[in-house]
């Protein structure tokens, strides 16, 4: 294990634990990186799977190969100094081993979801994942995910509410450092997950229509995610240059070099 990676470990931990609320904008690829890392206030990056695999002509949901996938993630930790934080879905059928390749590429947090699962194999994938990072001797940072709300269904709201707190509890307990808690939440879903879950230990992704950044932070909400739509507002651009030089236009005088 480099000193660079135990060094990158250990300041991605303070940025979670800090007061201040930590933004990370996805990327998928190396360039994606290299772009988001030269924005002036990036302290850490994150990638998003689903990005990722429609990147490599994959549909989401562990369907590209978990090699591949460590492999892609190396290399957007590669282009940066700054801490990594990896999308792991749920871990590849192995949560512990597929964090382990990945701290070994250079990532030093990760993302893993529980999908719902019963909850005593949720927390044996989370604490897995937790025991790989400190056998590997770093302050890996699990950002342990529950799909509560998006797997809800017709379930009641409140239930749903208890279901996630109840979850997040149980990933802290084995050595979560954020509980994510993905949805489009209201204020008072927020509030009663960190009333619930923990100050500072509530991990959310901002999609339209969600709180924004300053409201979530005195709220008591850790961390802040985009997942795939960063990609999404990128492509739409994309579409919308292509669009506009079919039509007779011309290429806008402002367009960033590649790094």
């Amino acid at each position: 294990m480099t000193e660079s990676t135990r060094a990158k470990a250990s300041e991605l931990l303070r940025l979670h634990e800090a007061p201040e609320i930590l933004q990370v904008v996805n990327v998928w690829d190396v360039v994606t990186a290299k772009v988001i890392t030269d924005v002036p206030g990036t302290a850490a990056l994150a990638t998003a799977s689903h990005s990722i695999a429609a990147t490599l002509g994959y549909d989401d949901g562990e369907n590209i190969p978990v090699g591949e996938m460590v492999g892609f993630v190396g290399r957007i930790a590669a282009a940066t100094q700054l801490p990594v934080s990896a999308d792991l879905e749920s871990g590849y059928g192995n949560p512990g081993e597929t964090v382990r390749r990945a701290i070994g590429v250079g990532v030093v947090g990760a993302n893993i979801e529980d999908q719902m699962r019963p909850l005593a194999d949720a927390v044996n994938q989370m604490s897995a994942a937790v025991h790989a990072g400190a056998t590997e001797g770093i302050d890996f940072v699990l950002n342990a995910r529950t799909d509560a709300f998006l797997k809800a269904g017709d379930r009641n709201r409140d239930e749903v509410v208890a279901d996630a707190i109840a979850r997040g509890r149980a990933f802290l307990d084995v050595g979560a450092t954020t509980v994510f808690v993905p949805g489009l939440l209201d204020e008072a879903t927020v509030t009663a997950l960190v009333e619930g879950i923990g100050w500072n230990k509530v991990s959310v992704i901002n999609v339209p229509g969600s709180l924004p950044p300053a409201r979530l932070q005195e709220l008591g909400v850790a961390r802040i995610s985009y997942g795939p739509w960063t990609q999404r507002v990128a492509l739409t651009a994309l579409a919308d240059t292509a669009a506009s030089l079919l039509a007779g236009g011309q290429l806008p005088e402002n367009a960033r070099p590649l790094n």
